[in-house]
């Protein structure tokens, strides 16, 4: 456990009547967090899934000479807020439940006959929306349950944000992505319509003539359609509408035909406004959502509670804890922040108002300017070979209430120099510090100089080595870590997606162009073989590493860190940047649901436990049995074997 106090916040930052957001009360507002029902997963998963059911079967649009298809302006928009409904479902539940109503209203509005709307799968559709829909209710009210017990905590103290937090402005990244995103948009439909007018002064002129088909091309899409003497190829959406012998309706303009029912073609252009449209209004609602959240930051006095905060030491984000919390042992909420500075001081910091000045006027960069540029590069160079140190906890007061979706400012001891106050913003949504549903989202407790830092991608708040240590005893016997039930669960999975695979492949016509998945399949064979028989052994001299197509050695002298990363992965660094990384060894999520220790990360602690303490190894070598065997060769074998059974049945 952490015993240093964190950094103290000067008294004069500290307002009057602040009142300490303490354990009980920030306990109950962390107790208020929306059910697991309610995950934005499960609703952007419904949608998608019942979405790809509606447009499987939901029946292709008629088109007739007396009624052609053009551009379907009306679906184009319903699939844009569709795809951004998804998007907000996540981000901005408001927002999200603006878009339900849009897309079901422009689904009503296409002209389905009741019995369509009897259909399972637009029951389904509707029941998706109906699910989302109370998801987005139910964490609206949660938040509205937390803002009370945040209020009733804060009491009735409000003080202004500081001037600096005044001057912060959010959004104008946002806005600056939107307009050529809109712009293109914007182009497309310019486009489409040309497209559209161009077809319109052509066919004032022509009239429609009649011919046989002669080819219908379900794979090329296209036809051949037969007028008098001469055979026009006409591309369609719809061969399958035109068998041969049937009846074709052509506009023939020179060399130029097209189908009097299909007059012209612009859905390249309707891609291009979907993209456009979807991505400038999502940047646009995130800046003027941003924007909006920030003026309420300014808009008269908030409330205001006294905490303790930390940067995360692997992605930047704040922590904030109780304020009776000096260990900062359990995370409130996080959210990623930004310095906010006075004007003087950023135009100081940008190089506007010169440089630091000597005790006599003179201009005392020279000196100054190398000290700082010098430490800071060090500074980067440690930070990028993990040797930083931890970042501090520190005193804070939040001005405004929290609860999920809120931004925040606060006020606490400049981390890089604590005799100095920052104000900072938060530019991201705050979120409750709960566990998410693959069990990650919490940072370690605050480090007390004994735990090591992960490095890139590696799981957060990995035991310290001296607490593995304790753990073992030395040993004269190799030690071994390797596949256990879960993995090899994993394993099983695996096979037999394979084994589909294979099936799949080789149930239809074998072409050349079946050789290409099947060598994407020998991805999955080398994954199965890693996860149904890794070994990592170590013994006097290293470590024996058993993967899926050989057994590798690497001396102690040679390891610089094994580790596990958030992928399931166990690699063991070597010198000169190479690594060796065993994928996948387990499922962790899924050994911490079923209420077992995951065994990949215990093995990546006990091993890098022997590198950093010699006298924990084993003292003997280990024999053959002992260093494991490749499964992958066997696998790709009998891999083989039912490829050619499969060929031989079908």
């Amino acid at each position: 456990m952490n015993t240093a106090s964190p950094l103290p916040l000067p008294a004069d930052r500290i307002p009057p009547g602040v009142a300490d957001w303490r354990s009980a009360d920030a306990r109950r507002w962390l107790a208020t967090v929306p059910g697991a029902w309610a995950h934005p997963l499960w609703a952007v998963l419904l949608l998608a899934l019942t979405t790809v059911w509606m447009a499987v079967a939901f029946p292709d649009p008629v088109c007739t000479p007396a009624e052609p298809c053009g551009a379907d302006w009306a679906g184009t928009g319903v699939f844009a807020a569709l795809l951004l409904t998804l998007y907000w479902v996540v981000r901005q539940p408001r927002l999200a439940l603006l878009g339900l109503a849009v897309v079901l209203l422009g689904h009503l509005e296409e002209g389905w006959s009741g019995s369509m709307l009897a259909e399972p799968w637009w029951l389904a559709f509707v029941g998706a929306l109906a699910f989302t829909a109370a998801g987005l209710l139910h964490r609206l009210a949660v938040a509205a349950r937390q803002r009370a017990l945040a209020a009733e905590a804060a009491g009735p103290a409000a003080h202004p944000v500081p001037p600096a937090a005044l001057r912060f402005r959010r959004g104008r990244l946002s806005f600056v992505l939107a307009a050529p995103l809109l712009a293109v948009a914007v182009y497309g439909f310019w486009q489409a319509q040309q497209v559209a007018d161009a077809h319109e002064r052509r066919a004032a002129g022509l009239a429609p003539v009649s011919g046989r088909v002669t080819l219908s091309d379900e794979d090329e899409l296209v036809i051949a359609v037969a007028v008098g003497d001469r055979v026009h190829r006409v591309d369609t959406y719809y061969p399958e509408r035109y068998p041969v012998d049937s009846r074709a309706e052509l506009l023939v303009d020179g060399d130029r035909a097209r189908l009097a029912a299909e007059p012209y073609d612009v859905v390249g252009w309707e891609l291009l406004v979907l993209a456009g449209l979807v991505g400038g209004l999502a940047f646009l609602a995130n800046g003027v959502d941003g924007r909006t959240r920030s003026r309420q930051l300014h808009q008269g006095p908030l409330p205001v509670l006294r905490v303790l905060v930390r940067e995360g030491h692997d992605d930047g984000r704040t922590w904030v804890y109780a304020a009776d919390d000096p260990a900062a042992e359990r995370p409130l909420l996080h959210f990623h922040s930004l310095h906010a500075f006075e004007e003087d001081e950023e135009d100081g910091r940008d190089g506007q108002s010169g440089g630091r000045r000597g005790p006599h006027g003179e201009d005392d960069d020279g000196d100054d300017g190398d000290d700082e540029l010098a430490e800071g590069l060090r500074r980067v160079g440690a930070i990028l070979k993990g040797e930083d140190p931890p970042p501090p906890v520190r005193e804070a007061v939040l001005y405004g209430l929290p609860y999920t979706g809120t931004e925040l400012a606060f006020v606490a001891p400049d981390g890089d120099d604590p005799g100095e106050v920052a104000v900072e913003c938060s530019v991201t949504a705050v979120k409750p510090a709960v566990r998410g549903l693959l069990g990650g989202g919490l940072p370690g407790p605050a480090p007390d100089g004994r735990a090591e830092r992960p490095s890139g991608g590696q799981r957060p708040g990995r035991r310290p080595v001296d607490e593995v240590a304790a753990t073992l005893e030395p040993s004269t016997a190799p030690r071994t870590w390797g596949a256990n039930g879960v993995s090899r669960a994993v394993g099983g999975v695996l096979l037999l997606v394979q084994a589909g695979g294979v099936w799949a492949l080789l149930e239809d016509d074998v072409s050349w162009l079946s050789v290409f998945p099947l060598l994407g399949l020998f991805f999955v064979v080398t994954s199965a073989s890693t996860v149904l028989n890794w070994r990592i052994t170590a013994d006097r001299d290293g470590l024996w590493i058993a993967g899926p197509w050989r057994v590798r050695r690497v001396l102690w002298d040679d390891v610089e860190a094994v580790r596990h990363n958030r992928g399931g992965d166990l690699v063991i660094a070597r010198e000169r940047d190479t690594e060796v990384t065993l994928s996948p060894v387990g499922w962790p999520w899924m050994e911490r649901r079923l209420g077992r220790e995951p065994y990949g990360p215990r093995a990546a602690d006990e091993a890098h436990a022997l590198l950093r303490r010699p006298e924990l190894r084993p003292r003997e070598e280990a024999g053959p049995s002992q260093q494991g065997m490749p499964l992958g060769p066997l696998i790709a074998a009998v891999s083989a074997l039912w490829g050619a059974a499969v060929l031989l049945l079908l």
